[in-house]
Formats: C-alpha cells, structure tokens, sequence
C-alpha cells in the first residue's frame, strides 16, 4: 500500500510565499488572511440595534393605536412575525418596553431643548426654535406616546424617571420664556403659565394628527408656533 506522501499528487508552488532580497537572500511573505465568516463585535452590536429599534417600532404604533393596555407582546410579535420570548430577550416585558418607548421620545424632546439652548438669536428666537421642534416630536410615533399614555400604565420607578424628564422639558421652557422678557423679545408674562399654555396647545397634534395627510409635521409645527408667539411678541 502507497503511502500518503508517494501518492502523486502536483507539488505546490510556493514561489509566491517568498520574496527575493537585493542580497540574494528570500523572506517569506505571509498569505493575505481570508475574511472571516463570523461578525465583528461592531457589527453584532449593530445588528442587536437594529431588532431592538424594529420591535419598539412595532409596539409604539401598537400603543398608539390600541392602546397600551390593549396590546399585547403576542401582537407585537405577530406582526414582526418572531416570538414573544424574542421580545424578551431584547427588551424585557411589556412595561420595560413601554418604558424604552417613552424614553426614546422624551430624549428626542431633550436633545431639542439643549439645542435650543446654544440657538443663535433672541430669547423668542430660541423659544421659537424648541417649540417647533417639540412640536414635531409630539406627531412622531415615540413622541405622541407619551401624550397618549398615561404615566399610571408605568411602576412607581419607571413613572418617576420619565416624571424627571418632564420636568426638565417644562423647566426649559419656562427659562427660555423668561429669557425672552428679559430682553425684551417677549411681552412681560407669567413663564409658568406661558410654558403651560405653550405645552397643553403643541399636545394637541399628536391626537389629530395624521401622518398620511398633506401637510408634513414641520410645516404644521411651524405654523402653529406662529399662532402661539404672536400673541407673546411685545406690541
């Protein structure tokens, strides 16, 4: 019986491992490395965000129209066609998942108050800027779940962290209110109550709003900041 090293088979040609040196001398030249099949760890956690933002997609239009109490992670799944444990697995329960919902939409609004914040112009300019924006984050999917369900869905700890955020919005508008009297941009007003009646009317659109209509969400925030600052401008 042959052995394995008489069989005849073609010799390699490793001419293309080696490099030749001036001196005569060669060096072996390394194989460029095959790419490999398995995902980085950049690109898993890439691909973890994207089912994660896919499965509170789903829900939030599920809270939305349902109602949270009316929807359940087994609709949730369903629709994206995985099971609950999946769900699970990348969120939580349904409260966790609301609560991730919530979260998402009061950040959008929070990320808007810090750019108002540094916005070039008068105090009006900068309260002009926000509310446009808060405006157009309450007609989104993330943004109108927090007008349309109630903290009282929430556990008393859950409740207290978007409660803090709230305060935090409600806190900015009334500094901006009165940083706008303080340079004269708005009429002297009580902020307080200002940024009250400016909240409870930007509310609104996220009960009536309808994403298929022919207006888009900014040209609708634009035009209701317009009503709302002129009778906050001075005379």
């Amino acid at each position: 019986m042959e052995s394995i090293a008489a069989l005849p088979y073609p010799a390699r040609d490793r001419s293309a491992d080696l490099a030749q040196f001036p001196t005569g001398r060669t060096r072996r030249v390394p194989l460029l490395a095959a790419r490999s099949p398995f995902k980085t760890a950049a690109e898993r956690s890439e691909e973890r965000e994207a089912k994660r933002m896919a499965v509170l997609e789903a829900a939030v239009r599920m809270f939305n129209a349902r109602g949270y109490h009316q929807t359940s992670l087994d609709d949730v799944a369903a629709s994206l066609g995985i099971s609950k444990p999946t769900i699970y697995h990348y969120l939580g329960n349904k409260e966790q998942v609301l609560v991730e919902c919530l979260t998402i939409g009061m950040n959008q609004l929070l990320a808007a108050a810090d750019e108002a914040r540094v916005h070039h112009g008068r105090g009006l300019d900068r309260l002009r800027a926000f509310l446009t924006d808060y405006a157009e984050i309450n007609m989104n999917d993330f943004g109108r779940c927090n007008i349309l369900t109630a903290n009282e869905a929430l556990s008393p700890d859950a409740r207290e962290s978007i409660r803090l955020r709230k305060r935090r919005i409600d806190a900015t508008l009334r500094e901006l209110v009165a940083e706008g009297i303080a340079d004269g941009s708005v009429s002297p007003c009580e902020p307080k109550l200002a940024a009250l009646t400016l909240a409870s009317a930007l509310n609104g659109p996220s009960r009536w709003h309808r994403p298929d209509g022919q207006q888009s969400e900014r040209d609708i925030a634009k035009k209701l900041v317009d009503f709302l600052t002129a009778g906050l401008a001075p005379r």
